[in-house]
Parts: structure tokens; sequence; C-alpha cells
């Protein structure tokens, strides 16, 4: 007995051991993080750090964290950011985020109120910290554009990310309740929410998603294919798939297939929101109309949009400029 008490007593005090040593290197390792930030020209503040968590536990706490890169424009706050990894698992982390956050751009400015958004991480045990599959899930949200600006309303979220092979990527997306920032006026006819809007797709990257792309440059888009992209509001509903290859300028080249049931409200929403300028949405009100009498269907039609050259083609017919896919 005495024997078993001794060898209860050694391993209680080598993991004892092993989780304060571990907890001082991740403590210095995010200290030494910010610090290699701010070295580079960033933003990189936080008032406190603290790690709590033994003996199964690394548990940190950033309070007031701040991230600005000067590359890009991309500045991120909120008021706390937690970091839970298991002691014996510290490639398995999970983030729970503050209910306020703010994020702005070279354009915009947001303001973020959630409810219990928190997201799950699993990395390669390497240090690259290349990640494997990655979950973000929130109850209700709250997207404030420009401090009082258009307003927009979700029930949920959940975004799923899992790497399938080299740098191509899983992507499931699915927004419940999707309320959009949009006049009451115009959307008058539609339900309040959407009853759908969500997509299936794998990403292709120019390279893996791994400590690197915060650090430095971010991996650029190379393919996508739309397995499924599907948005359903009262009565109007559209769905697309197709694929797409994205070259070094950020041109894509290939086809989406759209399908659009009640067309002419959609085009009607689309000008009375301003999404496309008057003219461009005149040609596609045009070539629509065309489709719908060779279809034979005036309600529902089946658009292949091509993309090639930089612009966005209806059969042989340019309709606009194809959009710059490229990640700030």
């Amino acid at each position: 007995m005495k024997r078993l008490v001794v060898v209860i007593v050694v391993l209680s005090a080598l993991w004892a051991g092993y989780w304060l040593v571990g907890s001082r290197a991740a403590l210095s390792g995010f200290e030494g993080w910010f610090e290699a930030r701010r070295a580079d020209g960033w933003q990189a503040e936080y008032t406190d750090i603290t790690l709590r968590g033994f003996p199964n536990r690394f548990d940190t706490t950033l309070t007031d964290p701040v991230l600005a890169d000067p590359n890009t424009g991309l500045l991120w706050q909120a008021n706390f950011l937690q970091i839970f990894a298991l002691s014996y698992k510290p490639n398995h982390i999970i983030t729970a985020f503050s209910e306020v956050q703010t994020i702005d751009t070279p354009h915009q400015h947001y303001d973020i109120l959630s409810s219990d958004m928190r997201a799950s991480m699993v990395m390669e045990p390497n240090t690259d910290l290349a990640f494997n599959r990655a979950n973000l899930v929130s109850d209700a949200m709250t997207i404030i554009r420009d401090a009082g600006g258009d307003t927009t309303y979700l029930d949920g979220l959940q975004v799923a990310l899992t790497r399938e092979d080299g740098a191509n990527y899983r992507l499931a997306f699915n927004a419940d309740g999707l309320t959009p920032a949009l006049p009451a006026a115009i959307t008058s006819d539609l339900p309040a929410k959407l009853s759908a809007f969500r997509a299936d797709a794998t990403l292709g990257f120019s390279k893996p998603w791994d400590i690197s792309a915060l650090e430095q440059a971010r991996p650029q888009p190379r393919l996508i294919k739309l397995h499924l992209a599907e948005a359903k509001w009262g009565e109007l509903q559209l769905e697309a798939a197709g694929e797409l290859t994205v070259d070094r300028a950020g041109t894509p080249t290939g086809k989406i297939t759209i399908k659009a049931r009640n067309w002419r409200e959609i085009v009607a929403l689309a000008r009375a929101t301003k999404a496309a300028p008057d003219v461009l949405l005149d040609q596609v009100e045009q070539g629509l109309s065309l489709l719908a009498q060779l279809n034979g269907n005036a309600e529902t039609l089946d658009i292949p949009l091509g993309f090639s050259g930089g612009f966005i083609k209806l059969g042989p017919v340019p309709i606009g400029p194809a959009p710059r896919l490229f990640i700030r």
C-alpha cells in the first residue's frame, strides 16, 4: 500500500510539474506572438492575460484584445477572448468569443453582437499549426454596419471547414432565420426572415491555412466548386451550382448555373435595394426575358452564367465584369 501511495504521489508531482511547465510555455507563447506582431507594425494589444485550468486544461483569457494588420487595413477587437485546450491534447482548441466584437475594414465598420459564439479547431501537431478542421457556431447574432446603419439579424449560424487534401477544404455554411438589412417598404410583401440560406462547397487555395495566414499573407482562392447554394425567401428562391477556377490575379473562369423561381421579383428586389447598377439590371432583365420565352416557363429559369476574360456572360453575351476574388 505504501508503494502505491508513493507511486501516486510521484505521478501527481510529475503531472503538476508538466502542467506548470506547459502553462508557462503557453503563456510565454501568447505574449511572444503579440510582441512579434507589434514588431511587424501591427496594433496587437490586450489589457490582461491569464492562464488557468490545472490540472487538465490550459484556459487562456485575453482581456480587451485588439489586432490590426497595417497591410490590409483590417482590425478586430473584443471585450475578451478565451482559448481552451486540454493539457494532453494542445492541438485541439476551443475558443469562446465576447458578446460584443468589432471589425473594421478599409471600407466598412461592423459591430457584431452575438450569443454564445464559439469555435473549435483541430490543428496538425507541428510548428506550422495547419488546421485539419474547424467549426464556428453562434446563437442569435446581430450585425450592425457603420454604427447605427443597416442591421442584419440571425437566429443562429453554423460554419464547418474540413481539410480534404493539400490546400482543398470542404465548406458547409448555414444561417438560420436570416433577416436582411433592407427597408420594410421594400420587403413588405415578403416574410421577415429567409427560410433557407446555406451553401455546400469545396474551396481550393494557393497554400494551406496555417499560422502564417495570420502572420503573413492570406492563402488566395484557386478553386470554387459550388455543390449547392440555396436561398429561400417566401416565394422567391435561388439555387446555384458550378465550378470556377481562379488565377493569380483573382479572375474566375468557369460556369455557375443558377435556378431562379419568380425571377422577375428577384430582379425588382435587386433594383429597389441598389444591389447592382440599373444599366446592368436592365441588361440582365432583358436577357432573362429572352430565356423565359425560349424555355416556355415565365417564372422559373435555369441560367448558365459563364465566367471568362474577366466578364460574366449569359451565353456569348457579356452582362457585366466578373468580381475579383481576393482575400485581403
